[in-house]
């Protein structure tokens, strides 16, 4: 109303005005976005600093979790910054219990009865370890045939463990497998290739003996 008084005209400064609030507003939606993002990452702990999770590209350990960014340490040291609001999925292995997954080849002539009973064995004994003991959340279970695949025979070995030890336990029971499957005499397959070496000049050598 003074404005108007002192004869200034309101209609272009509205009009203005109106034009880069719009503007803003339009601008503001994706960081509008990672803030509710944000909020709804915290109050569903989703994850956290120090979780292992997996956001798509960005794979590795969350260093910072903010309202508007998260940060990833990956495996090669390289730190990722992502908007929360461009996250549309996430795979946390650091919450409740995690699962070391074996699959184990064996030759198509092998006893299954006999693999499974080394494979159960091997397991158990591991679950006994005092080193592993705290680690294994139940006896390793064999699963069964997977896959008949070119070259033999693969059964799958699972175990549930406490979050991120998924993967020693794996390498471990992956050697101990190793050694009892030699013990017992089973072979673990590997692929074999008949090669064939063409000689170009074997003919013309031939032809000229005959001669």
């Amino acid at each position: 109303m003074v404005l108007d008084q002192i004869g200034i005209a309101l209609g272009p400064l509205l009009a203005s005005a109106g034009v880069v609030g719009l503007a803003i507003g339009f601008g503001a939606q994706s960081l509008v976005a990672d803030y509710l993002s944000g909020m709804l990452i915290m109050i569903e702990d989703q994850y956290g600093v120090g979780d292992s999770v997996d956001l798509g590209e960005a794979v590795g350990e969350v260093e910072h979790v903010g309202l508007r960014l998260t940060q990833v340490r990956d495996l090669n040291g390289g730190l990722w910054h992502i908007r929360n609001g461009e996250i549309l999925r996430v795979r946390n292995d650091s919450q409740e219990w995690a699962r070391a997954v074996l699959d184990v080849s064996v030759a198509y002539d092998a006893n299954l009865d006999e693999v499974y009973r080394v494979l159960e064995e091997t397991g158990k004994a591991l679950r006994q370890d005092p080193d592993f003991a705290d680690v294994l959340l139940e006896d390793p279970a064999v699963w069964g045939v997977q896959s008949l695949d070119a070259d033999g025979v693969l059964v799958r070995v699972a175990v549930k463990t406490v979050p991120l030890q998924q993967w020693g336990v794996t390498r471990e029971l992956r050697r101990r497998v190793k050694e009892a499957l030699d013990r017992a005499g089973i072979d673990i397959p590997f692929p074999q290739r008949t090669i064939w070496l063409r000689n170009e000049d074997a003919p013309a050598a031939a032809g000229g003996a005959l001669r």
